[in-house]
């Protein structure tokens, strides 16, 4: 259990990686060190997975009506905020993790990281 969560946030933090290098308003800050940049990345991607682990279930449970209702294209936007709430306790932590705005940004990383993930994952073990 502990190393397919461990896999888990691996994946994670690439994909977290690709999204701040393809959208423009995801960043890691501006640090020019790079052992910085992936202690950051390694950090968040623990709070990325530990809220996807809590509060995205909770979060589809409540919006299970409108994901039947959009034929599950809402779930995109529970990830948003997931994205935009992993932001948030980043900028907690003091960590150089942003998400600039939630339409464009939020929702358009959330799309990277899931397609991301799901390629990825083919290369899981357990999967």
């Amino acid at each position: 259990m502990l190393a397919d969560f461990a896999i888990k946030t691996v994946i994670n933090g690439i994909a977290l990686w690709i999204a701040a290098w393809l959208v423009p308003g995801i960043t890691f800050g501006s640090s020019h060190d790079t052992w910085w940049v992936v202690r950051t990345v390694v950090i968040v991607a623990l709070i990325f997975g530990i809220i996807n682990a809590f509060v995205r279930p909770v979060a589809k449970l409540v919006s299970f009506p409108v994901i039947i209702l959009t034929l599950g294209l809402f779930v995109f936007i529970i990830n948003a905020l997931m994205l935009q709430l992993t932001s948030w306790v980043a900028g907690k932590f003091d960590l150089a993790f942003h998400v600039d705005h939630f339409f464009w940004d939020a929702i358009i990383g959330s799309l990277v990281i899931t397609f991301v993930s799901m390629i990825l994952g083919f290369f899981n073990p357990k999967d």
